[in-house]
């Protein structure tokens, strides 16, 4: 009977393992291409991993919250046309009545058997295998607290902790014979005291929210934040829009929403202001050569996710809808890949979809800027002709701009900000589609 192994695949290029959260199906299941087998999970990115081939599901070798490295076989497809039915059943039945052995040489402790209070007790996102360690090697929460990590949005990795570890040991051995060594400390993060009521409801943080609030806290402690405001009269593009939405959607397949119209002036002024298409490694500036803008989207579970349009000064409308409506469908359906959530520049947050007019965005750390859209409102202006002032009713809507002071001082992040105004209040209203 030819089979067929699925095997771990490598989610970015410095994914080494990653975390199986559900498994969609059993031994003895049948499934067709693209059927999804099991989601996993890395420091990146939550992933669907499907079928390859059309078959039935011969063996499943690891069991939920295993932490399996890249390039494992995590289960085996006996090929549709091949595959016996009272081999699959009888396999299906022995896999029911043994318990899955996991190898000690490819998987670590699984996060059931690892996860503690302790760990409830810690702000910050622990990986199954980093809390493992932690277990062996005896290294409280404290001490996972105080070591800097070097993961995306520096999350503790295992190589972090092994390095913790080696370096723990040099100092003991290192040391004075009497001299006692105490581990790295921080400064504690306040917590506050919270009441509960008898009617109140307690709720874990899921994975995803775990890792926004820790982002979150990073870049307000990373970055000091300056925030500026301006109000751009939109009334050119309102009309245009809606002039040749359905033309546009007709011809390209593609919703056009007010998003790629931003996206472009931003892409325009960051070519403009490449100050704000940096970042900060310690006292050093990176300016960065590509254009890539992240948008952030709000996924069905209230969690946020950011994924980027690579290149996005060298597209057009037309290519900016289809590449913003696709990462938006693909992020909604938990469908994303590591790269297209990797390598942006800058980041728009568009608060005028909730019907907000204004907001203080907070900047998607390593970037160090981030521009919030408004909703478009109508109101009344002033109106400069050449016969005079007049009053007239205008489309009207507020841009805010985060920007991280270190590097970015109020001249050069509030130039950059009426740029994009700029851009946006001069759009062509006889453009073509």
């Amino acid at each position: 009977m030819s089979t067929f192994d699925i095997i771990m695949p490598k989610m970015g290029e410095s994914v080494e393992e990653a975390t199986i959260t559900n498994w969609f199906v059993k031994v003895g299941d049948r499934v067709k291409e693209d059927d999804a087998l099991l989601e996993i999970a890395t420091d990146k990115v939550d992933s669907e991993i499907p079928s390859p081939v059309d078959g039935f599901v011969k063996e499943i070798k690891f069991e939920l919250n295993a932490v399996v490295p890249v390039g494992a076989v995590v289960a085996v497809i006996a090929l549709e046309g091949e595959a016996n039915d009272k081999v699959i059943k009888e396999e299906k039945q022995a896999s029911e009545s043994i318990p899955l052995k996991l190898e000690k040489e490819q998987v670590s402790t699984p996060a059931a058997k690892i996860n503690s209070e302790a760990f409830k007790e810690s702000s910050r996102f622990y990986s199954p295998l980093v809390k493992s360690i932690a277990k062996e090697e005896s290294i409280t929460v404290n001490e996972l607290d105080t070591i800097k990590g070097s993961g995306k949005e520096g999350r503790v990795t295992k190589d972090d902790v092994l390095d913790y570890l080696k370096n723990k040991g040099q100092a003991s051995a290192n040391a004075p014979e009497k001299e006692v060594i105490k581990p790295q400390t921080s400064t504690p993060t306040a917590k506050v005291s919270v009441s509960i009521g008898a009617e109140d409801t307690i709720m874990e943080m899921d994975r995803m929210r775990k890792l926004i609030a820790d982002h979150m806290v990073m870049s307000k402690q990373v970055s000091p934040h300056v925030t500026s405001i301006v109000e751009a009269d939109m009334t050119n593009i309102v009309i245009w829009r809606s002039r040749v939405k359905e033309a546009f959607q007709k011809k390209y397949g593609e919703k056009l929403t007010y998003m790629p119209v931003f996206t472009e002036a931003v892409a325009k002024a960051l070519r403009d202001f490449p100050g704000v298409n940096a970042s900060v490694d310690g006292d050093k500036i990176i300016y960065r050569k590509n254009v890539n803008v992240g948008i952030a989207v709000s996924l069905p579970s209230g969690n946020l996710i950011v994924p980027v349009i690579k290149q996005a000064d060298q597209k057009n409308l037309a290519g900016l809808a289809a590449d913003i409506n696709g990462l938006a469908n693909q992020a909604r359906n938990n469908k994303l890949s590591p790269d297209s959530i990797q390598g942006g520049t800058f980041t728009i947050t568009n608060f005028g979809s909730f019907n907000n007019i204004i907001g203080t965005p907070i900047i998607n750390q390593p970037q160090v800027a981030i521009l919030a859209t408004g909703s478009i409102e109508k109101k009344p202006a002033v109106i400069e002709t050449p016969t005079g002032d007049m009053i007239g009713i205008r489309h009207k809507m507020f841009l805010s701009l985060s920007y991280d002071h270190r590097i970015v001082d109020g001249a050069l992040g509030g130039s950059f900000l009426r740029r994009i105004a700029d851009y946006l209040e001069a759009f062509d209203i006889n453009r073509e589609v």
